[in-house]
């Protein structure tokens, strides 16, 4: 009977050519039948031979560096680690494992030049944790490509020519903890990782490094958990300079997150406009487009207020411990104003003045101790307060402005108090003056001064005995005993009833 291949073979290839049926008559039909079962396309996948091929060590079978385009068969039940890495194996089909491998918990599949991957693909290694597809040439991530592995933990893509990831491609990798899809055409971040309500739940690292991203979603990345950006690694990527990005990145590097500080200096930017030059992202605040050095905020509250705190430790699972400003530590079944709420934030309900200081946050795990400071500032009025306070303002100032218009009516506008006075009289009392000192009836009696008169004509003006003034001849006894015509003119009506002064009760001569 002719062989059908020779010992040894398998060490140089994992191929052989398929039975010709020329060469073979009727006693090997059967033969042949069964051959060309195994022969699809010409190859067919050679036997496990873990003395001359593979090496097997206990439940661990490495087949790397064997120039192999198919997956051997006959793999072992109790495989647990296998390593098929660099060989010339492009297409993982369906069907390269016939039999469920149900404890194979590490696959090793890089420098394989693997172009396609089936969607059936993992259905028959369900409990892989650790998959590794790096430096190959796949393109695209199909929807629901990873599905069946609930279980996997290490996802490593990077390498690859990947341009397009369906939102779907990683559904159902609810164990994920580890993603690296550095190295890529990757011009989309892919955010539904991360975010709520669609990210993967134990998803603590992700390198999206080295991709073609330009704008990063960073509203978003800036309310992710700490936990998360620690391990959120997108540099290397040709990103446009903005000072929204610095602040971003500052703000990690304060925190000590080990996405921003391992990778610092590989934080570059593209300067916008006509500049296109690379630059770190981390001189933005200094010397190209000024951006506001980035401090860490505090935290600011009104009185009656309800306030959360929150411990954003690097890392997930620890084990919190608040202290107030006091020096009083939070016990989460103690019945205090401030209380520990089942995530590790601190509420304060009904805010006080007293409430003011730096809260501190002490973090434990197994591998980490972590300590957080919190500054709380209490401004002492309610939230609407600023509004009831411009209120008051408006109002004190209206009250001015009036105050101002009475006192002027009052200077200029003040009517004449003798209602009953001719009218000549009170036409002359209008050019008298308002802010001089009023004499009183001794005074114009003894004083001789004609500048103490209001607009006395000149021609009425004459000195009688004693200096004092003569009108139209008579002297003052004989101008009161007669009250008729003195001289030329008329007698002028009595000093009482000229118009008063507005400061002073006492009348005014004219």
């Amino acid at each position: 009977m002719l062989p059908l291949h020779r010992a040894g073979a398998l060490r140089d290839s994992s191929t052989f050519p398929c039975l010709n049926r020329g060469s073979v008559r009727s006693a090997l039909y059967l033969s042949l039948s069964l051959t060309l079962l195994w022969c699809p396309g010409g190859t067919v996948a050679s036997n496990l031979n873990c003395h001359k091929t593979c090496i097997c060590a206990s439940n661990i079978v490495s087949c790397s560096k064997l120039n192999l385009t198919l997956v051997p068969t006959g793999l072992p039940l109790y495989t647990a680690v296998l390593d098929l890495s660099y060989n010339d194996i492009t297409r993982l089909k369906a069907d390269w494992t016939a039999v469920k491998l149900t404890k194979l918990h590490n696959l090793l599949l890089s420098h394989n030049g693997l172009h396609f991957l089936s969607s059936e693909a993992f259905i028959y290694v369900k409990y892989l944790r650790y998959l590794d597809l790096s430096s190959n040439n796949l393109r695209q991530l199909d929807e629901f490509i990873f599905e069946p592995l609930g279980q996997l933990e290490v996802l490593l893509l990077y390498n690859n020519r990947i341009s397009q990831i369906d939102r779907s491609a990683f559904h159902g990798l609810h164990s994920l903890q580890k993603l690296y899809l550095s190295q890529n055409l990757i011009s989309r971040f892919p955010l539904e990782l991360v975010r709520d309500k669609s990210r993967l739940e134990k998803l603590s690292l992700m390198d999206v490094s080295s991709n073609r991203i330009k704008i990063p979603p960073i509203e978003d990345l800036q309310v992710l958990p700490a936990w998360i950006k620690n391990g959120l690694y997108f540099h290397n990527n040709p990103l446009i300079c903005d000072c929204t990005l610095y602040s971003l990145l500052a703000q990690w590097h304060i925190r000590r997150l080990n996405s921003a500080l391992d990778f610092k200096d590989e934080y570059t930017c593209n300067l916008p406009g006509q500049q296109k030059a690379v630059v770190g992202v981390f001189d933005l605040n200094e010397e190209y487009m000024n951006c506001s050095t980035f401090y860490e905020a505090d935290e600011e509250a009104w009185l009656e207020q309800t306030l959360i705190l929150r411990c954003d430790t690097r890392h997930r699972d620890m084990v919190k411990t608040w202290v107030t400003p006091r020096n009083v530590v939070v016990a989460e079944e103690a019945n205090q104003t401030p209380r520990v709420l089942p995530d590790g934030s601190l509420l304060i309900s009904h805010v006080k003045p007293e409430d003011s200081g730096t809260y501190t946050c002490f973090a434990v795990s197994e591998a980490l101790n972590e300590t957080l400071y919190v500054m709380v500032k209490v401004h002492n009025f309610t939230e609407n307060g600023g509004g009831e306070t411009l209120n008051t303002a408006y109002t004190t100032l209206v009250g001015c402005l009036a105050s101002v218009v009475l006192v002027l009516i009052y200077l200029y506008l003040t009517p004449c108090r003798c209602f009953c006075c001719p009218k000549k009289i009170h036409e002359d009392s209008i050019h008298s003056s308002m802010l001089s000192a009023a004499p009183s009836h001794e005074d114009l009696a003894h004083k001789t001064d004609p500048r103490h008169v209001a607009f006395i004509d000149p021609r009425e003006l004459r000195e009688g005995q004693n200096g004092k003034v003569n009108l139209g001849g008579g002297t003052r006894k004989d101008v009161d005993e007669e009250g008729g015509l003195l001289g030329k003119g008329k007698r002028k009506r009595s000093v009482a009833e000229s118009i008063s002064s507005v400061f002073s009760d006492t009348p005014i001569v004219v």
